[in-house]
């Protein structure tokens, strides 16, 4: 897999490989964390989902600032380390159970990931600018794509082992321990990217870090306070107004650089954003991978394991014994009709909700127990896909391109649009299936959701990062990949606001539906610029 490839990329692939380890590991179990009345913080479904949201949403949109500082004064290499760094503390510190520790760790992961994200993929894409590489520039992207992945289907099964065992306490040092390895990885291969690591410095028609600092960053705090205090919520939580407000200001920034930029670079900057603003739905349905979907693995879906695999999960900590009580199940229903009748906010209570949808005539005996696989363990079911179809999907095009007929960039990221809205169909096709949640559904629909989803990710994620390097001025290449995740930030944050309208339906098929329609049309918005996206690209000599 190396021999055509530049020597930096197994050094960039396993440090990425680890970094993700650590921030899957964290994301995989940080909803059911906020959830556990017993060892977390009691959190309804709102509460959970929201602060993921914004969670998420800030971890994507601190690349904007890294990448500007890794540009001018920083560069990669010095980034990334810092970034790593801050990021392993970050995990270490949540095992901590503390509300405002939790705030802080969760500050320093949001920071540390601004320094290294947009940094290492720059650098990924600077080793592969020589002659002889740049043919080969979209296939590693996939194949660091692929190191992604793989940090991202273990870690799940190290979650789940250590939190049944340990608590969550042990399973957050976990991610701690894997981000500093990558950081050690990386840091082993320094020789061979040095030499790419070229701090631009600030060019003729950039704007100084002090001015940045007081038309941007001083705007978007205030902005974003300002969203915070206003009376009553815009769009369903202070904090989501806040962070909208707090965009602004960003947003302007980037469309600036369009407005300013020399008029051989308007049309690929113009490019760039438009591709930002669509892909933005993508991230919106994606994300919800920690949210409504876990939830629906947590609740719907049958996780009870029998015979051979009871016995394997068992040993190997990857599954849960919990005990069926009649008398449970009825307070426990009791409990939740009374909070909704006096109009309460439904809160989780301290009993395995997952009795709470099986028919009558299939729950266990009174007093029986049941062992069912974690329910982080359905966050390994994506990257799992991406392991497994990354290499077909590197081939198919390596063969389309022998034969002259391999798409632009542009067209794939169009058709992952569309093929991701598909997944949302699979998800409503559950809902029915399970009777909308009055029966457990079969696993088989989440591998097939996460399957469909995973073909439209491989066309868009990596891509995206590829058409970024290939279209950005090279003055403002890491800048942009901060634009790139600054779009993924909007549609994190927008993931955290549709899982939080997940109790809002009583029939849950019209929330994948609502996915599906989103989708769909940023995916016809795509098709209708490709024309004129695949002309600008073929102005730059790229495809």
């Amino acid at each position: 897999m190396w021999k055509k490839h530049p020597k930096a990329l197994p050094f960039l692939f396993f440090s990425e490989m680890w970094e993700r380890f650590g921030y899957y590991l964290m994301i995989g179990i940080f909803t059911l964390y906020l959830k556990d009345v017993k060892t977390g913080y009691a959190m309804t479904e709102a509460e959970s989902a929201d602060l993921y949201g914004t969670f998420i949403a800030l971890v994507f949109l601190t690349p904007f600032i890294g990448g500007l500082l890794a540009d001018r004064y920083l560069g990669y290499r010095k980034s990334v380390v810092m970034g790593g760094l801050m990021m392993g503390a970050g995990y270490c510190l949540m095992s901590v159970h503390n509300l405002p520790m939790l705030y802080l760790s969760m500050t320093l992961v949001i920071l540390g990931n601004g320094f290294f994200k947009p940094n290492i993929s720059t650098l990924l894409g600077n080793v592969y600018t020589t002659p002889q590489y740049v043919q080969q520039k979209d296939d590693g992207y996939n194949i660091f794509y692929m190191g992604i992945n793989i940090g991202a289907f273990i870690c799940n099964f190290f979650g789940a082992a250590l939190y049944i065992v340990y608590g969550w306490g042990a399973a957050f040092i976990a991610a701690g321990v894997g981000m500093f390895l990558g950081v050690g990885i990386f840091l082993a291969g320094t020789s061979h990217y040095k030499a790419y690591d070229v701090k631009k410095g600030v060019g003729e028609n950039d704007m100084s870090m002090t001015r940045i600092v007081l038309t941007i960053f001083v705007p978007s705090v205030i902005a974003g306070i300002v969203g915070w205090m206003i009376p009553g919520t815009l769009v369903g939580s202070d904090s989501t107004d806040a962070f909208i407000f707090a965009c602004i200001p960003v947003i302007y920034f980037y469309s600036s650089l369009y407005f300013s930029a020399k008029k051989e670079e308007k049309r690929p900057i113009g490019a760039l954003l438009a591709i930002f603003a669509v892909v933005v739905m993508f991230w919106a349905v994606f994300k919800q991978n920690g949210s409504a979907l876990t939830t629906w693995a947590d609740r719907y879906t049958n996780r009870e394991v029998t015979g051979g695999t009871q016995k394997i999960f068992g040993k190997l900590n990857f599954a849960q014994t919990i005990t069926y009580q009649k008398d449970s199940v009825a307070k426990y229903d009791e409990q939740f009709r009374l909070q909704k009748e006096e109009g309460k906010v439904v809160k989780e209570l301290n009993y395995p909700v997952y009795f709470k949808n099986i028919p009558a005539d299939q729950k266990p005996e009174e007093g029986q127990a049941v062992s069912l696989w974690a329910t982080n363990l359905s966050q390994s079911i994506n990257p799992g896909w991406v392991i497994l179809l990354t290499p077909l999907v590197v081939a198919f095009f390596t063969w389309m391109r022998r034969k002259n007929k391999e798409p632009s960039t542009a067209t794939k990221i169009a058709f992952g649009l569309f093929i991701s809205a598909l997944s949302a169909l699979v998800m409503a096709g559950a809902v029915y299936a399970s009777n909308n949640g009055s029966e457990k559904a079969s696993v088989l629909w989440l591998v097939c959701s996460y399957g469909v989803i995973t073909v439209g990710e491989l066309l868009l994620s990596p891509m995206g990062l590829s058409i970024v390097s290939k279209l950005s001025p090279v003055r403002i290449t890491s800048l942009m990949m901060g634009g790139w995740f600054l779009s993924t930030s909007i549609g994190n944050k927008l993931s955290g606001v549709l899982s939080t309208m997940w109790d809002n339906y009583d029939h849950k098929a019209g929330f994948f539906w609502l996915n599906f329609g989103l989708l769909l049309v940023a995916a016809i918005m795509c098709f209708a610029m490709l024309k004129w996206l695949n002309r600008i690209m073929k102005e730059k000599g790229v495809k």
